[in-house]
């Protein structure tokens, strides 16, 4: 079986080497004005389209991780994560960053042989060519890359987030420049490794502002939720807000369903439920 693609598994028990849990210099709440209003959403038949289209998953400009983009092989990617607390470790050391890798790999179900490391600006990334001998129904390509990657302190610490949770720190951009920008490329990002038990979720629309106190980001979303056989999904519609302080550069999110209906394919049709 191929691993399905940003499959996020805890592996590590190692502290976070630029540490810091943000839980006492926090950006201050998010306000209920800054939210989007019900009304500027999509009405619930675009959001029925697309929440039920299998070629839709975010709106056109939206960042898509560059592995998604180069390889057409089935891949999963992960970071390194702490298992005290779920969050991504963070270091600026390429002997350490391999070392986490390397106790990722070898505690694995599927382990894998090296391959090659990449480095950028925002992260180490180690490259495995994973083997899956026992998988009859994968007679074609008998192994699938898979690829690790380790945050550098000097872009985002994540040390103190809970990844479990949808509202609360979400961890501090180390960069200088922080604008709507930086902030959207970081939310963007770190979506595209973000699991919610969930038929499907998509991404409606990603819209940023920028005020006195710093950028803001927000995701209106779309989560297909499967509540049982003979009854129709229930569509959430939501709104998942954040904000990043132009002081500390820490920031924090927030969760919020606008809205909910219920619907269900048809003869391959989306169709709202009465």
């Amino acid at each position: 079986m191929k691993s399905s693609p940003f499959f996020l598994i805890p592996v590590l028990a190692i502290a976070t080497a630029c540490g810091g849990s943000g839980a006492e210099t926090a950006a201050p709440p998010l306000s209920d004005t800054q939210s989007l209003s019900v009304a500027s959403a999509p009405d619930n038949a675009t959001i029925l389209a697309k929440a039920y289209d299998p070629n839709y998953n975010v709106p056109p400009g939206f960042f898509v991780d560059e592995r998604v983009e180069t390889t057409t092989r089935s891949y999963s990617v992960h970071h390194v994560l702490d298992t005290s607390q779920s969050y991504e470790l963070c270091t600026n050391d390429l002997v350490v960053a391999q070392a986490w890798e390397q106790a990722d790999n070898d505690a694995r179900a599927v382990s894998g042989y090296y391959v090659a490391s990449i480095e950028n600006d925002h992260y180490f990334e180690f490259i495995r060519e994973l083997g899956f001998d026992q998988d009859v129904g994968n007679v074609n390509d008998l192994t699938s890359p898979g690829y690790s990657r380790v945050f550098k302190c000097d872009y985002a610490d994540r040390g103190g987030v809970d990844r479990n949770l949808p509202n609360g720190y979400s961890g501090r951009l180390s960069i200088d420049l922080l604008d709507s920008e930086t902030l959207r490329e970081f939310i963007e990002y770190l979506w595209q490794f973000r699991f919610f038990n969930v038929a499907r979720k998509v991404v409606i629309d990603s819209t940023g502002s920028q005020s006195v106190d710093g950028p803001t980001r927000t995701l209106l979303l779309a989560f297909v939720v499967n509540q049982g056989t003979d009854r129709c999904d229930r569509i959430d519609v939501i709104e998942w807000q954040f904000r990043a302080s132009k002081i500390s550069h820490e920031v924090t999110r927030k969760f919020t369903v606008i809205r909910s209906f219920e619907a269900e394919m048809l003869g391959g049709t989306p169709q709202f439920c009465d």
